[in-house]
C-alpha cells in the first residue's frame, strides 16, 4: 500500500512573529513565543468559516509559494519569517475547489520555524541575491539609460513589449508565461511580493538621484521583471528568461547609416 506523504502547513509573519492580522485585531498572537505550543484563536467566528471580524481564524496554505496571501503584512517587507504548524481539531476552507492550497483552523501548535526564502518560489534565494545585489547597481544604470535617450528608449520598450528583439520574445509574452507559470506553481503570491520588493529596492536607490520620474518607472519594471526572471531561472529556457531580463533593451541601439 502507497504511503500518504504528510502535508506540511505554512504561516508567514513579519520579522516580529506576530501575526500581522492578529495585530490589525487588536489580538496580537505571536508565533515566536509559541514554538511547541497549541494556540487557542482568541476571537474565533461562530460561523465556520466566514470572516466575521479581520482575524477569524488561523490561515496556513501546504503550497509555500502562497504563504504571503492574504497575510494582511503591507506594505511588502523583507525579512519575514515562516513558521512550519498543524492544525488541530476542526478544519475547514472558503472553497476546496479554487484553494486547495489553504486551511483554515481556530487551533494550531506551532512546530517550528524555517527558512523564509521559499515564500518567494522555488528560486527564493536566487530572487533575494537579484533583489540585495544585482538591482541596487543596475538601476542606477537603468535610469541614466533612460534620461539619456528618453525618447528612444520609450520606443525601444514599445518594440520590446510588443514584438521582442533580435536575442528575445516580447515583454508581453514573456510576462504571461511568467504569470501562467507562477499561476500552476502555486506561485502567485511569491511572484507579486518579489515584483514589489525589487521595485522598492530601485525607489531606494534611486530616491534623491535626480533622475526624472519616467527613469524610476522604467528602473521598476526592469527589476521586476529580473526578479521574475529569477523566480522561474530552473523553469523556463534562455529565450524566455533573456526577454524577461531585458537583454535587447541592454544591447545598445544601432546607429543608422
Amino acid at each position: 500500500m502507497a504511503r500518504t506523504k504528510p502535508v506540511t502547513w505554512y504561516m508567514a509573519t513579519p520579522a516580529d512573529g506576530v501575526i500581522e492580522l492578529s495585530r490589525q485585531a487588536a489580538v496580537p498572537v505571536n508565533l515566536a513565543d509559541a514554538v511547541g505550543q497549541v494556540i487557542d484563536h482568541p476571537t474565533p467566528c461562530r460561523t465556520k468559516w466566514f470572516d466575521e471580524s479581520g482575524f477569524s481564524y488561523f490561515r496556513m496554505v501546504k503550497r509555500v509559494g502562497e504563504a504571503l496571501q492574504d497575510t494582511g503584512i503591507w506594505p511588502v517587507t523583507w525579512p519575514v519569517r515562516l513558521w512550519i504548524v498543524e492544525p488541530v481539531g476542526d478544519t475547514g476552507n472558503w472553497s476546496p475547489r479554487h484553494y486547495p492550497y489553504r486551511l483554515l483552523a481556530h487551533q494550531i501548535r506551532v512546530l517550528a520555524e524555517t527558512d523564509a526564502w521559499p515564500v518567494l518560489g522555488a528560486g527564493g534565494r536566487e530572487v533575494l541575491d537579484v533583489i540585495e545585489h544585482q538591482i541596487p547597481e543596475r538601476a542606477l544604470q537603468w535610469a541614466a539609460d533612460w534620461d539619456a535617450d528618453s525618447e528612444g528608449m520609450r520606443e525601444r520598450c514599445w518594440n520590446w513589449q510588443l514584438c521582442g528583439g533580435r536575442n528575445s520574445g516580447s515583454g508581453t509574452w514573456a510576462r504571461s508565461v511568467a504569470h501562467a507559470t507562477a499561476y500552476a506553481q502555486r506561485e502567485s503570491a511569491a511572484q507579486w511580493w518579489s515584483q514589489r520588493l525589487a521595485g522598492d529596492t530601485v525607489d531606494k536607490v534611486l530616491a534623491g538621484s535626480g533622475v526624472s520620474q519616467l527613469a524610476v518607472s522604467y528602473a521598476r519594471r526592469r527589476a521586476a521583471d529580473l526578479a521574475t526572471a529569477a523566480q522561474h531561472q530552473a523553469r523556463f529556457d534562455a529565450y524566455v528568461l533573456d526577454t524577461l531580463r531585458g537583454v535587447d533593451l541592454d544591447t545598445p541601439a544601432p546607429v543608422a547609416a
